[in-house]
């Protein structure tokens, strides 16, 4: 039991009790899932070799990364595994600065931090993370990005990516230098011509 305070600080009834919350305390939900044979490998292949592996379909060629059993487009079943990345283009990202709880711990989301989208070298598809930059004035779509891996012992989650770095900056363009209008040439007044009278003999 706690003492309970609402806005107006009121903090007794009417009567002179204490106005009090009943506590649940702390609940903790264990939960499992199986990964499948996919996510597996993914997953180990991170932990252990840190590299990325995605799964490319024999039919049209298209690689996945994260992997999956049926292709999207064709609908075969993919079982040819390629390396991929570590570096990859930006495609998405966005800045959270409102904390929330984490459903994954029940804590509070320690904010800033930066969800992003990167499609990596090899890959059709994007894959989810994190970046290390917060500041969305120096992110932009299109630019080259690196994993970075934890150390050792790396955790079997795709948390064996610590996060993803700008290998590039933006770099903002200069103002272009404003041309000056060039003046309109004038137009040449010509002057009429004085005819000279002829003389009479």
């Amino acid at each position: 039991m706690g003492i309970y305070t609402d806005r107006r600080k009121v903090k007794k009834t009417p009567d002179g009790y204490d106005l009090m919350i009943h506590e649940s305390g702390h609940l903790e939900y264990d939960f499992d899932w199986h990964l499948g044979p996919y996510w597996s490998k993914f997953l180990a292949e991170l932990r252990d070799n840190a590299r990325f592996m995605g799964i490319k379909c024999s039919q049209c060629g298209t690689v996945y990364c994260p992997p999956r059993a049926g292709c999207g487009r064709c609908f075969a079943e993919m079982n040819e595994w390629v390396e991929v990345g570590p570096e990859g283009e930006l495609r998405g990202f966005t800045v959270v600065r409102f904390p929330y709880i984490n459903p994954n711990n029940g804590e509070l989301m320690p904010v800033p931090y930066t969800a992003i989208w990167v499609t990596l070298d090899g890959a059709h598809t994007r894959t989810m993370h994190y970046c290390n930059e917060h500041d969305e004035k120096k992110l932009e779509v299109g630019m080259r990005m690196r994993a970075v891996f934890a150390d050792e012992p790396r955790p079997t989650s795709i948390h064996a990516v610590k996060y993803f770095e700008v290998i590039n900056p933006v770099r903002k363009a200069k103002p272009a230098a404003r041309a000056k209008k060039a003046k309109p040439a004038k137009k040449a007044v010509k002057k009429p011509s004085k005819k000279t009278k002829a003389t009479k003999k």
